[in-house]
C-alpha cells in the first residue's frame, strides 16, 4: 500500500468514525467554518486545502428549502415508477455501452462478482450512463449547509470532511466538486464518504475520478456492494441476501426492485 493510499485510510477510518459532531451548529457560519476547520485538520486535512475550499463560502438558502421539502420515501409504485424509468431508449443505450465496454466490464465482473447488467442498470438510473444531469452545486458549500442545519449535523459534518479529504488527496478540484443537493457526486451519486471508502482507481492514473472516468465509476460502484456483502453469481431479485445488500445503495425497495428489473432487461 502506497503512503498515498495509507494516508487515505487513515483519514477514512477517522472520519467515518467520529462518534459525535464536535463542532456547533446553527449560530454564525464563519465561526461554524473555523470549528470544521479545526476538526479538518486534525483528521489529516491540511490547512491550505481547507482555506481554499473554505474561502469565500456562504450558506446556500436553496439547498435548505430544497432538503426541507423531501419526504424521504417513494410515493410511487414499483410499476409507475419503473414504467418511467425503465424504458426503451435507456435500455438500447444501456445495451450498446455494455458492449462498447465488455472487456472493462469482463474484469471488474471477475473481480468484484457484481453483473454488469446490474451495472449497466445503477449507471444508467442515476446518471444516463453519465450523460444526465450530474448536478451544479457546489459540493463543499451544499454540505457544509446541511451541516451548519442542526437536523443531521452530525452525518454531514462527517461528508464535509470527507469531502475536503478527496480535495486533500487530488482526486478532485474544490472547483470540480459539483453535484445534487445532498452533496451526491459522480456518474453514480456517491456522498464523499462514500467515494472515499469505496472509490476505486480502476484506470490506474494515480487520482479516483467519478465524475469523468467511465472504469472508476463503474470499479467503484462494484466495490460498494461487494464490500457490503455482495454474493457473486448468486441472485438479487426481492428477497434475496443480495437485494438486501443493495440497501446500501438505496433503502428504497420500489428503487432496489426497479434497479433488477432494468438488469434483467438488459440479458435479454
Amino acid at each position: 500500500m502506497s503512503s498515498k493510499n495509507t494516508l487515505a485510510a487513515l483519514v477514512c477510518s477517522l472520519v467515518l468514525a467520529t462518534p459525535a459532531a464536535a463542532a456547533q451548529c446553527g449560530g454564525d457560519f464563519g465561526t461554524f467554518l473555523t470549528a470544521m476547520g479545526r476538526e479538518a485538520q486534525a483528521a489529516g486535512v491540511s490547512r491550505p486545502v481547507v482555506d481554499r475550499a473554505f474561502a469565500g463560502l456562504t450558506p446556500d438558502p436553496n439547498v435548505l428549502a430544497f432538503d426541507r421539502r423531501q419526504r424521504g420515501t417513494f410515493r410511487k409504485t414499483f410499476e409507475d415508477y419503473a414504467r418511467t424509468r425503465v424504458i426503451p431508449a435507456r435500455v438500447k443505450r444501456a445495451k450498446s455501452l455494455m458492449q462498447k465496454h465488455a472487456g472493462l466490464l469482463d474484469r471488474i465482473e471477475r473481480q468484484f462478482g457484481v453483473p454488469r447488467t446490474l451495472l449497466m442498470a445503477i449507471w444508467t438510473l442515476e446518471s444516463d450512463n453519465g450523460t444526465g444531469d450530474l448536478g451544479k452545486l457546489s459540493v463543499v458549500r451544499t454540505i457544509a449547509t446541511l451541516a451548519h442545519d442542526c437536523r443531521r449535523t452530525e452525518l454531514f459534518q462527517r461528508e464535509l470532511i470527507a469531502a475536503l479529504m478527496i480535495i486533500q488527496r487530488g482526486d478532485l478540484t474544490p472547483q470540480e466538486m459539483v453535484g445534487a443537493y445532498a452533496g451526491e457526486l459522480g456518474q453514480t451519486q456517491f456522498l464523499p464518504s462514500s467515494y472515499i471508502k469505496y472509490g476505486v482507481d480502476y484506470d490506474g492514473n494515480g487520482r479516483i475520478d467519478l465524475r469523468r472516468s467511465v472504469p472508476d465509476v463503474l470499479a467503484s460502484t462494484a466495490n460498494l456492494l461487494k464490500v457490503n456483502g455482495w454474493r457473486a453469481g448468486a441472485p438479487f431479485g426481492e428477497g434475496t441476501a443480495n437485494f438486501e445488500v443493495m440497501r446500501e445503495w438505496n433503502r428504497s425497495s420500489v428503487y432496489r426492485k426497479t434497479m433488477h428489473y432494468f438488469a434483467e432487461r438488459l440479458s435479454e
